[in-house]
């Protein structure tokens, strides 16, 4: 690492320095689900090195800690790979006892080239395609979560926390000031913690479900904004932690509630920084239109992607606070599209498919590469919707077998995230989904043991 390298960190990060003594450095970078995978390096070595290695297997793990078959036809040797550090990403971890910064590695192979299943690096394949046609992307992500009774045996029933009050936090109290406030204090440590790492929250509110958060982040560039979703995961988890409970990003993680989405807004800009969804009079441009014709045309294809775990497709319930559709309509929360109300220099499209179980990177990266086909092959969407959507054609594969065969069959989007990436992200997930075709569950115990 050079000298100065504190002179290439954000101002928080250097804030955080001048107020601690650097004691570790953790060089991570996050794998298929979006753990964070790395090493913890003292201060010392982390600034005489300019790289570390870690094996490309990290990437054929499963949720589980199994390895699928997904080295390829050189065989599963586990060649190491060349990480290399985002000095922009350097991030402080409030939470440690001592100084400890984090920082985001990217994945390179032994010859240089980006490991193209690597998820961030997924993300900046589909950011380049859209620069290299004079187009920004800009992404706002809203992510929902759980705050939940700490959960130790895996056979019972997850439970929301208790409050101040001393009674669990209250369900179908969506936007309630005193619900928020019922954990105030976990909510003042992820603000406090926010601070510190340099994220700058857009707000916090109360959702539907008992002990169910929204926290919405600020527009801008999609890799730093799926950074710090990567990192508010972590954050959260460990305010929580603090105060006796636990965080929990499920899709679906508590029977009769809601599921937690991360709806991602859109928009882009051109070489000017000019929205290219607001035309000349402020009207609606072939380029806003041709976004949604490939959200529409393509984001089946890509539901494996923002939804990736057999738990995800529980929250696509009718009527149950998720889109199960793809239309797309004008401040219309039902419709899986929404066009939300804003000035036309802001206008934007809101994709609400996706569950706050997937990885940032992927999720935003198959979002935007429904998009730009959209504009790259000016496909027109349907008709916008009127009324209630959840009245329209289920449009949403069933479960995650489902999902992947489109997935499998989607050669235009495999070129757009990466043909290396497709191969492997199938393989893992499917490995995945066999080991859950393993475990029986309590409802074939109770329903199927004595009855069949």
């Amino acid at each position: 690492m050079s000298s100065n390298w504190t002179d290439k960190i954000p101002a928080a990060a250097r804030a955080y320095l001048d107020a601690n003594r650097l004691d570790e450095v953790e060089c991570i970078i996050p794998d298929l689900p979006g753990i964070s995978r790395g090493k913890a390096v003292p201060a010392a070595k982390w600034e005489r090195q300019q790289f570390f290695h870690l094996p490309n297997s990290i990437f054929f793990q499963t949720i589980t800690g199994e390895w699928a078959e997904a080295a390829g036809d050189d065989g599963f040797l586990e060649p190491d790979m060349t990480l290399r550090p985002d000095l922009a990403t350097a991030s402080a971890a409030p939470w440690a006892a001592d100084g400890t910064l984090q920082v985001i590695h990217d994945a390179f192979d032994q010859k240089g080239r980006p490991i193209e299943c690597a998820p961030r690096n997924v993300l900046k394949r589909v950011v380049d395609l859209f620069k290299a046609e004079g187009w920004t992307p800009v992404v706002a992500p809203e992510m929902e979560f759980y705050l939940v009774a700490r959960h130790a045996d895996p056979a019972k029933p997850i439970e929301p926390m208790l409050g101040r009050t001393g009674r669990p936090a209250a369900a179908r109290q969506a936007y309630s000031m005193s619900a928020v406030d019922d954990y105030g204090p976990v909510i003042d440590d992820i603000y406090e913690f926010a601070e510190i790492q340099g994220i700058e929250i857009d707000g916090i509110t109360q959702e539907g479900g008992a002990g169910q958060l929204e926290i919405n982040l600020r527009h801008g560039d999609p890799v730093k904004l799926a950074d710090e979703v990567f990192y508010f995961k972590r954050l959260i988890r460990e305010a929580a932690l603090k105060h006796d409970c636990f965080a929990t990003f499920m899709a679906k993680p508590i029977e009769g509630e809601p599921g937690s989405a991360m709806h991602i807004h859109h928009s882009v800009t051109d070489e000017k920084g000019r929205n290219l969804f607001n035309g000349p009079q402020g009207g609606e441009t072939d380029a806003f239109f041709h976004f949604i014709g490939g959200l529409q045309e393509h984001m089946p294809s890509v539901i494996a992607v923002i939804a990736p775990y057999v738990n995800s497709y529980r929250r696509y319930v009718r009527n149950y606070a998720a889109p199960i559709n793809l239309e797309w309509g004008r401040d219309n929360r039902t419709t899986g599209l929404r066009v939300p109300i804003s000035d036309p220099s802001a206008r934007r499209i809101e994709n609400r498919l996706a569950g706050m179980d997937c990885n940032p990177y992927l999720c935003i990266a198959a979002s935007l590469a429904c998009g730009y086909l959209g504009m790259k092959n000016e496909i027109w969407p349907d008709k916008r919707f009127e009324g209630d959507a959840y009245k329209a054609k289920e449009a949403i594969p069933q479960g995650l077998r489902q999902a992947l065969d489109l997935f499998d069959a989607a050669k235009e989007i495999h070129e757009v995230l990466g043909p290396d990436f497709a191969r492997v992200y199938s393989i893992v997930k499917r490995t995945e989904n066999d080991e859950f075709l393993q475990v029986i569950s309590p409802w074939e115990r109770e329903h199927l043991l004595l009855n069949v």
